[in-house]
């Protein structure tokens, strides 16, 4: 099992690619189900979740081609000839729930495995099946399966969210595209990955207008044709890199970053002694001074995001003065804080809070990955942790960042993949 080796101390000084983001590239893929013509993606990113979606694509019958010799353009789409999302797919990653919009409003069934992914919290599918049946599916859960039903295709109407579930938005905004009549979506989510499906679904000849709003509003149309679009930058992989910047004290241009998508990072950053600043090729990200403490609460976009939360904890951890952050997304995302304090971190675990009081330094351990943006917590701490740290169960990682130990190498961080 591969595990990285990581020797701290040393200043991030350079340039960073930012790859397409996972959070778009995923549903993107599976906008592919909606329409038998060719979807081609560029900027697609190498990592084990795109290659899992893939598996679960040819499951059903959709021909994938990689285009190009860096594998980023997929070409995808053809009949579908099975409507079975299996469990051994499924278990791999929570995204493959988005099939069941596409697969029902196309194919009118669909039986799809409970889901699987990172285990930091219950997140139901609740809010998929109740929506899916306000327009006119019949669900039923037997041995671990959602089997669907539309017999007489998916009918468009209004779908009032409790909370602005993300995975819910976009399961009920591909499903409503093929739906007849009209379909509003009240409270929908509005990250920025979700912006990028409405305008790849729109290429593709559906009628959604409403994105950033809150409110979706969908004219069904009968079919989808083929389109080309390219995934946007991913946001998190940018305010990932920006920690390691701020941690280490360095200066990193974050090649393809943009500053529009990051939302409250921005100014927790420039709270935290951080800048961030727009340049023509990416995002340069510096440290001004000493990191300083900051409180920081969880929220859906534009507030700050759950995904960037075990960053800073790692980030605060060496801060002047204390922090608190406050988990409001997911109940059990503080799984990485044991293994900070094994570090030397003095972090405490209140409820949904936890308290960070900023030490002199880390010190190197042997710690281990819970989940994927807690793999990258350990990194940041081992950049700057005096003497060495190996991170284990790093296929966490590599289900969300591509190329880690190159890309941070490159910048001056001491740091080897090692293949045990």
């Amino acid at each position: 099992m591969d595990r990285f080796l990581i020797y701290g101390g040393n200043r991030l000084d350079g340039e960073i690619a930012i790859g397409g983001a996972k959070n778009a590239g995923l549903k993107l893929m599976v906008a592919g189900l909606l329409t038998a013509e060719r979807l081609t993606l560029t900027n697609v990113p190498a990592i084990a979740d795109i290659a899992t979606m893939l598996d679960l694509l040819r499951q059903h019958g959709i021909a994938v081609e990689k285009t190009d010799e860096s594998g980023r353009t997929l070409s995808i789409g053809g009949d579908i000839t099975s409507v079975e999302a299996p469990y051994d797919i499924v278990s791999k990653m929570r995204a493959s729930i988005l099939v069941l919009g596409p697969l029902l409003a196309r194919m009118r069934e669909a039986r799809v495995s409970l889901p699987g992914g990172c285990a930091i919290g219950t997140r139901p599918v609740d809010l998929h099946l109740k929506g899916l049946e306000t327009l006119g599916a019949e669900i039923t859960l037997e041995n671990g399966y959602i089997n669907a039903r539309a017999p007489n295709g998916l009918k468009g109407d209004r779908i009032l969210l409790p909370f602005a579930s993300v995975g819910a938005t976009e399961n009920l905004l591909m499903a409503a595209t093929l739906a007849r009549g009209r379909t509003e979506i009240v409270n929908a989510a509005r990250e920025p990955e979700i912006g990028d499906l409405v305008a790849c679904l729109n290429a593709m000849g559906a009628r959604i207008t409403g994105q950033g709003s809150g409110t979706l509003v969908i004219d069904g149309v009968e079919a989808l044709h083929g389109a080309e679009h390219a995934i946007m930058p991913d946001r998190i992989e940018c305010g990932t890199y920006a920690c390691a910047a701020g941690i280490t004290g360095g200066d990193l241009l974050l090649l393809g970053g943009r500053i529009g998508d990051l939302g409250a990072v921005v100014s927790t950053f420039e709270e935290a002694g951080i800048e961030a600043v727009q340049e023509e090729r990416g995002l340069r990200v510096r440290r001004t001074g000493p990191l300083r403490g900051v409180d920081i609460m969880t929220e859906p976009y534009p507030g700050f995001p759950t995904d960037m939360q075990a960053q800073f904890m790692a980030m605060l951890s060496v801060a002047e003065g204390a922090s608190m952050i406050t988990e409001t997304i997911f109940e059990n995302r503080f799984m990485h804080v044991p293994e900070l304090n094994r570090m030397g971190a003095r972090i405490n675990v209140h409820g949904s809070s936890a308290i960070i009081r900023g030490v002199d330094h880390l010190s190197g351990a042997q710690v281990m990955a819970t989940d994927l943006r807690a793999s990258f917590s350990l990194i940041l701490a081992g950049l700057v942790a005096r003497g060495e740290t190996s991170v284990s169960r790093i296929y966490h990682l590599d289900r969300g960042y591509e190329g880690v130990d190159r890309k941070l190498a490159a910048c001056g961080a001491r740091i080897e993949r090692i293949r045990d």
